[in-house]
């Protein structure tokens, strides 16, 4: 039976991507790259004579997210500043902004293969340069917020995480796709998410934010592994 010619295309458009992505590492510079509404993929390479790079949903930014409505016209900024990228959101988003899950507050530092989300659109910084340094240097706030885990908190943590590793959402899963997933009550995941909250020690902020703070922790701490997903 010959392959249907939607599967072939798809294949096609895939390895096509996969190029692009390649041929972007080996030029050495940093880029984010995204995919719009319609799977089309988009490269913008982050050069250091750009310095600043405008994120939102007017069709003009230097990085335009039309499509995606939790986007605002004006959402964010990429800058160079002291030979690092760095993403700024200062309160103008309605919605905000996160990089790996945490929300981001003011000016923070990317790093290599670091996700940013602005609505629902997820985009990619990669800085093929800072890759060796990022792979193999643990920052000491990272053994901080690590923690002893039982294999239940293990699994929330993971069914928690999954739609940001899973690009289906900007936003972790909700205490009801937590619960179907590890087969425990709504009641038993919001017991289990305090206590998480009150060992990582982000108690004390505001619900939503708690959420996204606690997924950004544990997936960039290293707590959960790729192969946990």
């Amino acid at each position: 039976m010959s392959q249907p010619q939607t599967d072939i295309t798809d294949q096609q458009s895939m390895a096509v991507q996969l190029q692009e992505l390649l041929a972007a590492e080996r030029s050495g510079l940093a880029f984010v790259h995204w995919q719009d509404a319609e799977k089309r993929q988009h490269i913008l390479m982050l050069t250091a004579e750009r310095e600043r790079v405008t994120v939102g949903r007017r069709v003009d930014r230097d990085l335009p997210i039309s499509w995606d409505p939790e986007v605002s016209r004006s959402h964010a900024l990429l800058e160079y500043v002291g030979g690092d990228w760095t993403i700024v959101d200062d309160g103008l988003s309605r919605n905000g902004s996160f990089v790996n899950g945490s929300r981001v507050h003011g000016r923070q530092r990317l790093r290599h293969k670091d996700v940013l989300c602005f609505g629902d659109t997820r985009v990619t910084f990669k800085n093929p340069t800072d890759a060796e340094a990022t792979d193999s240097t643990a920052r000491a706030s990272d053994h901080a917020t690590v923690v002893p885990l039982s294999e239940t908190q293990r699994k929330v943590l993971i069914a928690l995480c999954r739609p940001l590793v899973d690009a289906a959402s900007s936003l972790p899963a909700s205490n009801k796709l937590i619960a179907d997933e590890v087969f425990l009550s709504v009641d038993a995941i919001k017991a289990h998410l305090r206590v998480l909250y009150d060992r990582y020690e982000i108690g004390d902020l505001p619900q939503m934010e708690k959420r996204a703070r606690l997924a950004g922790l544990v997936l960039d701490n290293g707590t959960l592994k790729p192969r946990d997903f």
